[in-house]
């Protein structure tokens, strides 16, 4: 799976940062599941992460 790259950050927009931090890291675990293989914990954490990141895409009307 190729990494996702984060949308560039909105001028005047405070949260570029953490858009860069949730994709970073979200990159990070779909590599720790290639390595490693499938690990309930590990799956739970991208699932969370998934959900947190449409979660802040809704309640941002998608500026994210």
């Amino acid at each position: 799976m190729e990494p996702k790259q984060a949308p560039p950050p909105q001028p005047g927009q405070p949260h570029g940062a953490a858009v860069e931090h949730v994709f970073n890291a979200h990159d990070l675990l779909q590599s720790l599941r290639q390595r490693i293989g499938e690990h309930p914990e590990l799956e739970e954490a991208i699932v969370n992460l998934e959900t947190a990141l449409s979660i802040l895409t809704v309640k941002t009307g998608g500026m994210l």
